[in-house]
């Protein structure tokens, strides 16, 4: 069973490999994405280590990470009322 999800990963990874290098616009996205993933990340850290709102420590993990780069400020107010609704 191993072998057959190792198989598919990196056949779908050399798929992937082609895809971006066929496509000179991919590269565009894919770097835009990089530095947006980046700033959040950096921005959530500051989030959490200044303190400037009180009680609020967001995990940095890529999901709540690819949040703050999908839906900008707004994911990151979700977050911060989805953990108050929670706690």
């Amino acid at each position: 069973m191993k072998t057959l999800w190792l198989v598919l990963f990196v056949v779908s990874s050399l798929m992937l490999l082609f895809v971006l290098v066929r496509h000179r616009v991919s590269w565009r996205g894919l770097s835009s994405f990089c530095v947006h993933f980046l700033l959040a990340a950096a921005a959530l850290y500051v989030l959490n280590d200044s303190g400037i709102i009180p009680g609020v420590q967001i995990p940095l993990n890529p999901v709540t990470i690819g949040t703050a780069v999908v839906l900008g400020l707004p994911g990151v107010a979700l977050m911060i009322g989805v953990q108050w609704f929670i706690v």
